[in-house]
């Protein structure tokens, strides 16, 4: 056969269409591939077959094109021929998407999320309230003593907590009006929540963040688990614990129960827990008995009882003034809140509202207080409560362990020496002047700032305010050392220089310096301009008894408690630094009237445990320590406080010195010569009287102790509480430092350091420079070493002459420091008055007020709770 006619020989299978299908399959990135010439020459085909197959090539490859992106090659797990990849559970970020839209979650995703959330909140929630389980109630609940030790460590009384102020009682006995005040005040979706209020909580979270009121947002359910079952520690373990109690409680507890619960463990002031106490402590009944204005008024005691009980609290926001139109607003509102919320008629509402506030009784003492017992826990009570950071209501829970100061022994002893004198002298059945009369005091130690013993009145079961701490009674003439150290520290300004002077600028004062201690002398400035006060009128300074002193020593002024030469020199230092001095001394700046001119005689009003404490700083030679009165508290054993003393140099030991070799002449030739002690026991001290022998005082002390005696008169039922005249007191014409008080201090310290070794004071050092006075002669043949009477009289010049003290001036007319000059009243602080006075006869006010504002003037507060306010609860003492 010719060559031309052979066969070409059999190609195998997958020829053309072979190489078509593979470049289908396999395009290259950016590359189309097509199948050679002699592979379509040998698949038998046209040229139709070949452009075939590159078409099928290209339309291959656009299809992987699009299914991977540009240029990108065939996802391998596509599955070849263009079918779908496996899509992924959460498509983030999205595929298919461009640009941010690839970030941007599905509505999808988005729900899905929120989802996933609250199912992990409701089951871990869940599974935390079935892990946590409700306490119990009678162990965590139990309210215990609090134990009170002497300061030898024996035990002094078992007080506070217990269920001897806490009645529970049922729901029955509870008024519905009641219930539903409470309610209505604190949570009034009560019957509907779960326990819980998120939105309360919510508003509480936005009110704090916007540095508002502090609210708590907690339900009743909230307040009763955490009053029933946990302690009151501020934690977010605590508050979390709560919550899921709460919710748990809300919903296997009925709603009654809990209520009752609330109201049975609830603190609503004056010691009482349960609105069964709380009813005998502010209305003398049982709680079935109560109003529904009454109600209304317990309820706004939960509120802050400090704050709210008409006649006072501690500190100096919640005196009784302020209490009383905060407790008044808010059983207003409470009322008003019933309408809104449907629990109380409007017609009941306005009946009430007419009838008027429902003032409560005052404050009883509880039955474990007799004698000073009472007094002694509750000065404790309220240092603990401002120092140790455990609160009033921790402590009333009790369980603690108190180790006070105070020496059982002294304050028997005190205690004895006041009510010798008070037996023999005050007769309120004989004479209508004893009556309302009243003694505080207190003792300290110099060297360490212990208060070993106080007097707080008659018994604290009968007298609840302790006259120990503060009471608003203006101490006089027991004043004048302050200016003295000032005038020696500082000493009197130069009258060619400024009112603002440097020391360096000034000329130090001597003890042995030269005043003019007539009496009227008119008062001047610093440079010798006659002084006017807002009227413009001049104030001539009155004398005891209007006498003449003639130029006198500071020390003879101090001796015999002249008035003229210590108003001059607090104008000469300035009475800013006087009131420098005694706060360095350590009075409370919230018991020191404003600087007037009469504020260097004794317008100030600091308590005796005050008093004593600022004398004990002389007695330390300028070493000064903040009286205390508790030295640890334990809880079950455990310490949880424990007192550290400080101490801070308020005057160089030279200056302190100098006021105690003074004050030492007032005791052995002045006015003091009745409280000098026996054996030769070096003492020195300080009369004091005011205006109208309102009230009469001694402090004194020896390097051992310092002690304060307080005299004054007070109806504490009168409608306006004043201080009262003391002439006539005991039977006597008048009434002065160097009487009743001076005796008292004396029989105590005599007793007090019996045995114990006597203690000389360290001896004073030459100091200042003997200047002269505004209208003082220089020439020492004119100045006599002691006035005419160097001997003590009987009726010492530094307190009330027989007759009352006329007007401070015959042509001085009644100016702003002088509301009630036109009737004999309002003078000074002294006993012979001064520009300052407040509405004569007012506690702080009529003794010589501050400045013209009587507003500011201490007064009494006879409806206080026992150691409210004071020395340790906030008012200071």
């Amino acid at each position: 056969m010719s060559e031309h006619r052979r066969k070409p020989p059999q190609q195998p299978q997958g020829g053309g269409r072979a190489a078509a299908r593979r470049a289908a399959q396999q395009p290259g990135p950016g590359r189309r591939s097509a199948p050679s010439s002699s592979s379509a020459a040998r698949s038998g085909r046209g040229e139709s077959d070949q452009h075939g197959s590159r078409a099928e090539a290209r339309r291959a490859s656009q299809r992987g094109a699009a299914a991977g992106g540009r240029r990108r090659g065939a996802d391998p797990g596509a599955g070849g021929r263009g079918r779908p990849g496996k899509k992924r559970f959460i498509d983030y970020p999205r595929a298919g998407k461009q640009g941010f839209k690839r970030w941007l979650p599905s509505w999808r995703l988005v729900l899905g999320a929120a989802f996933t959330f609250i199912v992990l909140i409701l089951g871990t929630v869940g599974i935390a309230l079935a892990v946590v389980q409700v306490p119990s109630a009678q162990k965590t609940a139990q309210v215990q003593k609090n134990v009170y030790y002497w300061s030898d460590g024996k035990q002094m009384v078992v007080a506070g907590g217990g269920a001897l102020n806490r009645q529970i009682v049922p729901i029955s006995k509870i008024p519905l009006s009641m219930q539903r005040a409470v309610i209505s005040a604190e949570n009034a979706s009560f019957y509907k929540d779960w326990g819980v209020d998120p939105m309360g909580i919510l508003r509480a979270v936005v009110k704090m963040a916007q540095g508002g009121e502090t609210q708590s947002g907690s339900t009743i359910t909230q307040q009763f688990v955490k009053n029933t079952y946990l302690s009151q520690e501020q934690t977010l373990k605590r508050k979390a614990t709560e919550l899921l109690i709460s919710i748990k409680v809300g919903a296997t507890k009925d709603k009654d129960d809990i209520l009752a619960g609330y109201l049975n463990t609830a603190y609503y002031g004056r010691g009482a827990y349960g609105i069964q106490a709380a009813a005998r402590a502010y209305y003398d009944k049982d709680a079935k008995d109560l109003t529904p204005s009454e109600g209304a008024f317990l309820a706004a005691t939960l509120n802050g009882p400090n704050l709210y009980d008409p006649y006072g609290g501690q500190g100096p926001a919640a005196t009784a003034e302020k209490n009383t139109k905060r407790a008044t607003d808010r059983w207003k509102w409470t009322l008003d809140r019933e309408v809104e919320t449907g629990n109380l008629e409007e017609a009941e509402h306005d009946k009430w509202v007419a009838k008027g506030f429902p003032t409560p009784q005052k404050p009883k003492p509880a039955t474990n207080r007799a004698g000073q017992i009472g007094y002694l826990t509750d000065l404790a009570d309220n240092y603990v409560v401002a120092h140790s950071g455990i609160s009033k209501t921790q402590l009333d829970r009790g369980g603690y362990q108190i180790y006070t100061t105070f020496d059982r022994q002294k304050v028997e002893t005190l205690s004895k020496a006041v009510e010798e004198v008070r037996k023999a002298n005050i007769k309120p059945d004989v004479r209508e002047r004893d009556k309302f009369v009243q003694f505080g005091g207190a003792s300290v130690e110099p060297k360490t700032g212990k208060i070993v013993a106080i007097y707080g009145g008659e018994n604290a079961l009968e007298h609840y305010t302790n006259n120990a701490d503060y009471t608003g009674v203006q101490v006089g003439s027991t004043f004048k050392p302050f200016v003295l150290a000032a005038a020696m520290t500082h000493g009197k300004r130069n009258p060619a220089l400024g009112e603002t002077q440097s020391d360096s600028q000034r000329t130090l004062v001597s003890p042995e310096s030269i005043y003019n201690g007539n009496n009227k002398v008119t008062l001047r400035k610093y440079n010798g301009q006659v002084w006017h006060d807002n009227d413009g009128s001049e104030w001539h300074q009155k004398n005891d008894g209007e006498e003449d002193k003639g130029p006198v020593t500071l020390r003879t002024a101090m001796q015999f408690s002249v008035n003229t030469p210590f108003i001059q020199l607090g104008m000469d230092v300035g009475t800013d630094l006087v009131k420098e001095a005694a706060l360095r001394a350590g009075l409370d700046k919230d018991q020191l009237a404003a600087a007037t001119p009469t504020f260097s005689l004794g317008t100030s009003a600091p308590s005796a445990i005050r008093l004593a404490g600022a004398y004990a700083t002389f007695a330390a030679s300028g070493k000064q320590i903040d009286p205390y009165s508790v030295e640890k508290v334990e809880q079950d054993g455990k310490p949880v406080y424990a007192h550290e003393i400080k101490s801070d140099t308020a005057f160089s030991p030279n200056v302190a010195n100098n006021v105690t070799d003074v004050l030492k002449t007032v005791v052995e030739e002045g006015t003091g010569t009745s409280a000098k002690l026996a054996g030769g026991r070096p003492a020195a001290g300080k009369t004091g009287t005011t205006d109208e022998n309102r009230s009469a005082w001694f402090a004194g002390y020896t390097p051992q102790l310092s002690t304060a005696i307080g005299m004054y008169r007070v109806d504490p039922n009168a409608k306006k509480q004043e201080f009262l005249s003391m002439r006539g007191v005991g039977g006597k014409e008048s009434i002065h430092g160097a009487s009743f008080p001076a005796e008292i201090w004396a029989d105590y310290m005599n007793a007090a350091l019996k045995g114990q070794p006597i203690e000389q004071f360290e001896p004073a050092q030459p100091l200042g420079e003997k200047i002269y006075g505004d209208g003082a002669s220089p020439s020492p043949s004119a100045v006599p070493s002691a006035p005419a009477s160097a001997a003590p009289s009987t009726t010492p010049s530094g307190t009330p002459s027989k007759s009352p003290s006329p007007s401070p001036s015959a042509s001085r007319s009644c100016s702003v420091f002088d509301f009630k000059c036109k009737h004999g009243g309002g003078n000074g602080g002294s006993s012979t008055g001064g520009p300052g006075g407040g509405p004569g006869g007012g506690p702080g006010g009529g003794n010589g007020g501050t400045g013209g504002d009587p507003g500011t003037s201490p007064s009494p507060d006879p409806g206080r709770r026992p150691g409210g306010g004071g020395l340790f609860g906030g008012m200071n003492g």
